[in-house]
């Protein structure tokens, strides 16, 4: 059984943003032609989908092709709009998480949902939070890497995961048991790399290493014991610069210890224990793959594939699967138990998710 963590889905349709809120800067789609759009932000087009971003028929289609029983999805990462006015992410949030419950209510046993909050108001993103969760049934939220104040990040306009003011996310995500996904966005560096997909290539796995790093060099697991955090793209950089954070934590304790004096490597497997928290398996290279499981425990290491994306794994699960060492356990928590594990999913609630004919197509 396959549980895909790590999959995007948009609305067919939504309002003209930049002129409900009155300006601009947002998202819309453009349908060109049948079964393909565009994403535009102003006259700038940022993407071309197809109708498998949107429709959950063509999905479900996808998924049976490549063995996939259940999605998780979340909205694409640029709507996070954290840029934006706090009032109207929030409408925008609210709007997106209201359509990924539709899906979720009309294929209960096919996909799961994480919500979007507005992050650049933390009291907003938690009370959104908490209806996602106790309203919508929601498993829990997709962030990203840093929150902006504006929609291009400069230094102090621009907060990291550790930044104090979202201890109060971090708060209701434990309260209501919700996990959060970490996925990066507005990529760092852009300006300055733009040629050759750069900023997908070196900045996204540079952006997820610095969440993981803020949060734990800024002892957010230490005051949220219990709060589930998985990153995408394989922790992005961060599995690959473990000795080297380990090696500034001991010999510039007073540039690196000044928020939390746990090593940063006591958050990583060890013996029998998997490590603090969850990365997606999104690699792309079976040595990477390898480091990841060893680094973190099979427990910990979830099945993601990115879809429908082409940065994505064309047929979910494979890199897993063609890696003759894992055992039959390891596979099946790299596959579906971890995934299980971090959304909190009841085994009772996943049974009925390898009978395709439990939810058919509507």
């Amino acid at each position: 059984m396959k549980i895909d963590l790590h999959t995007h889905i948009l609305p067919r349709d939504w309002p003209d943003l930049d002129a409900k809120y009155g300006y601009p800067g947002f998202i819309r789609l453009e349908h060109h032609k049948p079964c393909c759009a565009r994403m535009m932000k102003g006259e700038r087009m940022f993407r071309e989908i197809q109708d498998n971003s949107w429709d959950p028929k063509r999905r479900i289609e996808e998924m049976d092709a490549t063995g996939v029983a259940m999605q998780v999805l979340s909205t694409v990462p640029v709507m996070f709009s954290y840029w934006a006015k706090p009032q109207d992410a929030l409408d925008l949030s609210r709007f997106l998480n209201d359509h990924i419950a539709e899906i979720v209510r009309a294929y209960p046993t096919r996909f799961a949902g994480l919500a979007t909050i507005p992050l650049q108001d933390p009291d907003l993103a938690a009370r959104e939070l908490e209806r996602c969760a106790r309203e919508l049934g929601l498993h829990g939220v997709q962030i990203g890497t840093h929150v902006d104040a504006n929609e291009h990040c400069h230094g102090a306009d621009c907060r990291n995961l550790d930044d104090a003011s979202l201890d109060v996310v971090w708060s209701a995500a434990e309260e209501l048991n919700s996990a959060v996904f970490v996925h990066p966005w507005d990529m760092m560096g852009k300006t300055r790399m733009p040629k050759y997909w750069l900023p997908w290539l070196v900045g996204m796995p540079a952006e997820t290493c610095l969440a993981i790093s803020c949060m734990t060099f800024g002892g957010v697991f230490e005051r949220f014991p219990k709060l589930r955090v998985a990153y995408a793209h394989g922790g992005g950089s961060y599995p690959f610069t473990i000795g080297r954070m380990e090696h500034g934590f001991h010999v510039r304790p007073d540039l690196v210890q000044t928020d939390n004096r746990v090593n940063p490597r006591s958050y990583l497997a060890t013996g029998d224990s998997p490590a603090r928290f969850y990365v997606d398996s999104l690699v792309h290279d079976a040595d990477a793959l390898k480091l990841l499981i060893k680094l973190f425990g099979a427990q910990r290491v979830a099945l993601g594939s990115d879809y429908p994306f082409p940065l994505g794994e064309a047929r979910p699960g494979q890199l897993i699967e063609s890696i003759q060492e894992l055992s039959a356990a390891e596979k099946s928590w790299l596959l579906s138990g971890t995934a299980r594990d971090f959304l909190g999913l009841a085994e009772q609630s996943t049974a009925a998710i390898t009978d395709h004919t439990a939810a058919p197509l509507r």
